[in-house]
């Protein structure tokens, strides 16, 4: 780590305690920046990192509301405003109980690289609250959403920050919070992405995420002349990532054989096949149940409960080609990398945000596998968001194989900006540095070019 790069994180804990991811994301960017920096003092001098670094804006709200019982209740909502650089705010909005401050940032930091990758006129944001939507009513959810709204509404709109859907926030909630926001504002436009379909949004929209991430993993396979077909895979997660990263595999003539939710993790060994996904878009989705109940379905299949004290995750210790992380951040560590490369495993594409430590993604790097990080490999929802927010300006909605066609053209065009930034900055192969290198050269320039606002 250079000189540099100790001094900006040493000052990065300092003013923002207690918030490790933060602090990870930000660390594994800068390290991969220093390649820049030596070549571009201009950048330094101009402390664009640390402009970076620290969010344009960050707004915290109470959201109080009352249940369907009559009852009170009090959240905390959140929305951080990172960089508006090169296009309006863009990123989505988690409801989750681990929801904090740190969480946020890390992701919205994350947001600035992973937008600027898809070549599309989009700044990084992020936000959501500390709500847990999990086993409570569609009254109980419209009735949060909607109190939600009643403050973002005045910080959010087309060409200022248009928010998504993220972890707990499904086509539901987004439909709910739209609902609002066109009350509350007597104005319909493209303010939030991920909405139904008969009323401004995308095709292909819920599928981005987990598609474009297969589609990454077939790129770095390509550069090997190799493709997926008769490939092995971890896939972890069971929400929408990790469906429609099994569904495109399997269309891809792949075999998945785990899914997985917060208290553990199925593996199915015959795989998971058609019939098997649907089973489970429809546990997940209407009944809104746990994986575990698949072994009710499936009997060959093990279900294993995850020890959130263990050193380890099970669910990377079966033999396997590819891995896709698809659940949260940091679902594999030192360990896990280990054990997916003793298991054979030389292909892994983040569909989750950060699902790797820092010293995970060492491991991986030193092996020199195929590794295809998060900021990169899971653009491909941020892409279509992109795409839908064109197709609201314009009042024309596309084909899905128009949609699927150009999300395919964007995914090609970020491994293409890896690959050649990587060389360019003297790692070929590094993944890492190519993502991080190539998101930051265009906020940077744009940035130096608006002065120091």
């Amino acid at each position: 780590m250079s000189d540099y790069v100790k001094s900006l994180m040493a000052e990065v804990r300092t003013k923002n305690p207690a918030e490790p991811e933060f602090h990870q994301a930000v660390e594994e960017v800068a390290e991969s920046l220093s390649l820049v920096f030596d070549r571009h003092p201009e950048y330094r001098t101009a402390k664009i990192l640390e402009r970076i670094i620290e969010p344009e804006r960050i707004i915290t709200f109470r959201v109080p509301w009352v249940d369907d019982q009559g009852e009170i209740h009090i959240n905390r909502g959140y929305r951080i405003e990172m960089n508006s650089a090169i296009g309006p705010y863009k990123g989505g909005l988690r409801f989750h109980p681990s929801v904090t401050l740190g969480i946020l940032k890390f992701l919205a930091f994350e947001q600035v690289f992973k937008n600027s990758l898809t070549t599309l006129p989009m700044g990084g944001g992020k936000g959501g609250s500390d709500f847990d939507p999990k086993g409570k009513s569609d009254l109980k959810i419209m009735r949060f959403c909607q109190a939600f709204m009643n403050e973002l509404f005045r910080h959010i709109g087309p060409n200022t920050d248009v928010p998504a859907g993220d972890i707990g926030v499904g086509g539901r909630e987004i439909g709910y919070l739209f609902g609002q926001y066109k009350k509350l504002r007597n104005e319909f436009t493209g303010v939030l992405t991920g909405k139904g379909l008969n009323w401004g949004g995308s095709l292909i929209r819920p599928e981005a995420t987990g598609y474009g991430a297969v589609y990454f993993a077939a790129e770095m396979l390509n550069t090997r002349n190799q493709t997926l077909e008769g490939k092995t895979c971890l896939v972890s997660g069971s929400g929408n990532v990790a469906q429609y990263t099994v569904e495109k595999l399997l269309e891809l003539g792949a075999k998945v054989v785990t899914l997985s939710d917060s208290n553990g993790y199925i593996y199915d060994e015959k795989g998971i096949d058609y019939e098997k996904l649907q089973f489970i878009k429809e546990l997940k989705n209407v009944r809104r149940g746990r994986i575990k109940e698949y072994t009710d379905r499936y009997k060959h299949a093990v279900y294993t409960v995850l020890d959130p004290n263990a050193d380890y995750s099970p669910l990377w210790d079966h033999k396997a080609h590819c891995a896709f992380p698809s659940a949260t951040q940091n679902e594999i560590n030192g360990k896990d990398a280990e054990n997916l490369l003793r298991n054979g495993v030389y292909v892994v594409s983040e569909g989750a945000n950060m699902p790797t430590t820092l010293e995970g993604v060492k491991i991986f790097l030193d092996a020199k596998i195929l590794y295809g990080p998060g900021k990169a490999a899971n653009a491909g929802g941020v892409a279509v968001s992109g795409l839908e927010m064109t197709q609201n300006s314009m009042r024309l909605p596309w084909t899905r194989e128009e949609v699927d066609q150009r999300l395919r053209m964007i995914i090609h065009g970020i491994h293409k900006t890896c690959i050649e930034m990587a060389e360019r900055f003297g790692t070929p192969g590094n993944y890492v540095n190519g993502a991080n290198i190539g998101g930051f050269l265009k906020v940077a320039d744009a940035m130096i070019d608006q002065g120091v606002v």
